[in-house]
């Protein structure tokens, strides 16, 4: 199965972001997507921008983004399917890929054949993706060892190519004209040593998150570096050769703001495309105006990074990156969403559409011990301000031992959902805001269809979670504590809305969910 497709099953409410009374309406607002997209990579073709993300230990990976005003941003595939087929991506033997899996991607269009790179802590490989068809693929995989920590790709004027790598002393190393391999006996040298000095101060996150662009004959480099104690930073360096001397400086230093590269439009303007960490959400990006002086790249407006931006606002907000999902699905349909992904590698064989048309079935395949252990949990993001995911789950087939429902999936994860004890089932909320899970309230449910509801407060970084449950779809009862939400490094990403199934007993029981509805309001 090649997730490369696009279809939105249900309508997305708009997600809108809030602005100030005193900002202008109808401006773009910063973040520019308030959700979980990091380390992006840009790339523009005629009117056209394309956006490469990371989502680590999810699959399919690398998403694929286009927009025609940079933003209003849509899905258009993933590079891979799975990133490799080794024990930490599929949640065996007792090893998991959280926080790793790949990370930060470059993305390139060279001779009419798109290059995606990536790299991968996980396999200690890097990988080079290629398609003539960015959107539709396929996509065909290239990796080499050694890992190549947060590479840039780039292919010069005079046919040679590169990858830019490495962190705190930036490394240039040569590759074949394919990109498919390091190139024996080529470059491999220090380009940048202790690239974080132009920083100052005494050094925390040593400069890294490359990515090279070339721009009147002069090469550009870009890296985040965090000063102990300070923020965040965005700098840039600049040669005449892409082995130096380079020269650098500080590009942007405001609200954390950082990591990420610069494009122009077809009219001449320029922008940066960076992020901004933005507690349990994730890490959201920012778009900053950018001009040019002395052959430098000057970043925002009086050296800050605007709420508001000269640009037209998102008319529909997340639609398409996040989707509602009735599970109905026709002759032709692509079996999934592309806003849905797989906590790491799926097995196809214990989930189906068809076994019961109009609900998705999870079926358990071994016994876990709770919830990040659990295989073919499927994930969407959550998102900003506020959401909430409302789910319809049938419990008749679960076993005994079983769990089942909605959870908000993070190293500190919460869920409500439906616990199975011999012949009794119960409505339970369960929380691991300690990392050992605990169940906060148990209802009994003497009925087969239970309705769950998930909630998200990001607002001025509130960060909370809230669950709740429903009889008959319609009146709704809170359940457990609100969930503090915590980004995590061991996870490395935003909370997830997730569905999931699990045995504690024995395998072979299943849990049906007859939609999956999203909503940017929590008072449904």
């Amino acid at each position: 199965m090649h997730l490369t497709y696009s279809r939105s099953v249900l309508l997305l409410l708009t997600v809108v972001h809030a602005a100030p009374a005193t900002e202008p309406a109808g401006h773009a607002q910063n973040p520019i997507i308030w959700a979980d997209v990091p380390d992006m990579a840009i790339l523009r073709v005629g009117d056209a921008y394309y956006m490469s993300s990371t989502t680590m230990h999810m699959s399919p990976g690398v998403p694929i983004m286009k927009s025609h005003d940079l933003v209003d941003w849509k899905l258009v595939g993933y590079a891979y399917d799975t990133l490799d087929d080794v024990d930490a991506l599929n949640l065996e033997d007792g090893k998991s890929a959280y926080g790793a899996g790949s990370w930060a991607s470059s993305l390139r269009l060279h001779d009419g054949v798109y290059y995606l790179a990536t790299f991968s802590g996980t396999t200690g490989k890097t990988y080079v993706y290629t398609t003539r068809d960015i959107e539709k693929g396929p996509w065909k995989k290239s990796s080499f060892r050694p890992m190549l920590h947060d590479n840039s790709l780039f292919f010069d004027d005079d046919g040679r190519v590169y990858m830019i790598h490495a962190g705190g002393d930036i490394r240039l190393i040569e590759l074949t004209p394919d990109a498919s391999a390091i190139k024996p006996g080529g470059v491999d040298r220090v380009i940048i040593p202790n690239a974080s000095a132009v920083a100052g101060g005494r050094v925390g996150l040593r400069a890294e998150g490359s990515q090279m662009i070339k721009h009147n004959g002069r090469y550009y480099l870009f890296n985040i570096t965090w000063p102990r104690g300070d923020m965040r930073t965005q700098i840039v360096h600049r040669a005449d050769k892409i082995t130096g001397p380079y020269e650098g400086r500080v590009a942007l230093h405001d609200q954390g703001v950082a990591q990420g590269t610069i494009v122009d439009t077809p009219e001449g303007d320029w922008y940066a495309f960076i992020f901004q960490d933005h507690g349990a959400v994730g890490r959201t990006p920012w778009l900053v105006p950018v001009r040019w002086m002395d052959g430098w790249p000057i970043h925002g407006v009086d050296g800050k990074a605007p709420r508001t931006l000269d640009l037209p606002a998102d008319p529909d907000g997340l639609t398409g990156i996040v989707d509602s999902d009735e599970f109905d699905r026709s002759t032709g349909d692509p079996p999934l969403p592309l806003a849905w992904q797989w906590n790491h590698n799926p097995v196809e064989n214990l989930w189906s559409l068809t076994e019961r048309p109009g609900w998705l079935r999870l079926t358990s395949g071994r016994v876990d011990s709770g919830l990040v252990d659990t295989r073919n949990t499927l994930t969407q993001r959550t998102f900003g301000p506020e959401c909430s995911a409302t789910v319809a789950l049938d419990a008749s087939g679960m076993a005994d031992g079983d769990s089942a429902g909605l959870a908000l999936l993070q190293r500190k994860y919460g869920w409500v959902g439906v616990q199975v004890e011999g012949d009794a089932k119960s409505i339970v909320a369960v929380a691991a805001e300690d990392d050992q899970p605990r169940v906060l309230a148990r209802l009994p449910l003497d009925q087969p269809v239970v309705y769950l509801r998930a909630s998200c407060d990001f607002k001025d970084r509130a960060d909370k979670g809230d669950f709740a449950y429903s009889l008959d779809g319609e009146s709704w009862e809170s359940i457990g504590a609100p969930l503090s939400m915590e980004y995590t490094l061991p996870h490395f990403m935003g909370y997830r809305f997730a569905l999931f199934n699990f045995a504690t007993k024995s395998p072979g029981g299943h849990a049906d969910f007859g939609y999956f509805r999203v909503s940017d309001s929590i008072d449904n």
